[in-house]
This record gives structure tokens, C-alpha cells and sequence, in this order.
């Protein structure tokens, strides 16, 4: 497995992330090609894809911004297919999205996850990240 960082939006790979979208939220909706293309070309933010013979198996989206206490590093939209979760998959696209943020200066890397999702808190464990005690706000916007 290979991690890339997405440059370019082609066709396969809009399919990729609109086939990944529903495994990662059952209210997600599909993406366009401007969508993608705005957060691929966003100064803030990198997307990864886990790819193999030229199949997408996962993503991972980082955001890097800086803040009064340091620059700071967010990761957003981890999900592997299922058909490729255990085989390291989440693993590589953490570690390579880690290793981007730490070049990108960051201080930290922060993330969330559904408390029921068990194998990815476990991995999120071994990979270092520690359980916050913190409460976790959204306003949701009219759209």
C-alpha cells in the first residue's frame, strides 16, 4: 500500500472518495469535482489516499493552521474501505499525515472518533494519541 498526496482531481478518483464518503458517514453526501477540487487546491489542508495497483483504499484529510499557541494540525475524513481495514491501511495514512505535520510545523495533531468505533480507537491509541478531556461543540449551519 502507498500513501499519495492528491494533486490533481481525475475521474477515478472522485469515484474513489464518493465510493469511501458512505463507509466513513451514512449522511455524507457526494462530492462534485468542485468540491473536491477545493479542498485538493486549499492552502490549509492536504488529501491523502491510500492507494494500491491503482485502487484507492482509504483517505485521510490533514488541516494545518496557526493559532496564537502554535501552528496546529487537525485530521478529518479518515476511512478505509472495508474490504482493505487490517491490513494497515489507517496505519499508513496516520503516519504519513503525522510525519506532514510535523513538517508543516505543527505542535500537535488533534482528531475525533466515534467512541463506538473500537478497532480505530485502538489504532489511534497505538499510534500515540491521547484521550483529551475535552467536550467537543458543533453548530450546525442552515445550508
Amino acid at each position: 500500500m502507498q500513501i499519495v498526496e492528491v494533486r490533481e482531481v481525475t475521474a477515478e478518483l472522485l469515484a474513489a472518495v464518493n465510493g469511501l464518503l458512505p463507509q466513513l458517514s451514512a449522511t455524507a453526501r457526494s462530492m462534485s469535482v468542485a468540491d473536491l477540487a477545493a479542498v485538493v487546491k486549499a492552502d490549509a489542508s492536504r488529501l491523502f489516499m491510500a492507494v494500491e495497483e491503482e485502487k484507492y483504499y482509504g483517505m485521510l484529510t490533514l488541516i494545518c493552521f496557526a493559532t496564537p499557541t502554535g501552528r496546529r494540525a487537525r485530521i478529518e475524513d479518515l476511512v478505509v474501505d472495508g474490504l482493505a481495514r487490517g491490513k494497515g491501511a489507517g496505519r499508513q495514512l496516520l503516519a504519513h499525515a503525522i510525519q506532514a505535520a510535523d513538517a508543516w510545523g505543527a505542535r500537535a495533531v488533534d482528531l475525533t472518533s466515534n467512541p463506538a468505533r473500537l478497532a480505530a480507537n485502538r489504532l489511534y491509541q497505538q499510534m500515540g494519541f491521547v484521550t483529551q478531556s475535552t467536550h467537543v461543540y458543533r453548530l450546525t449551519l442552515p445550508r
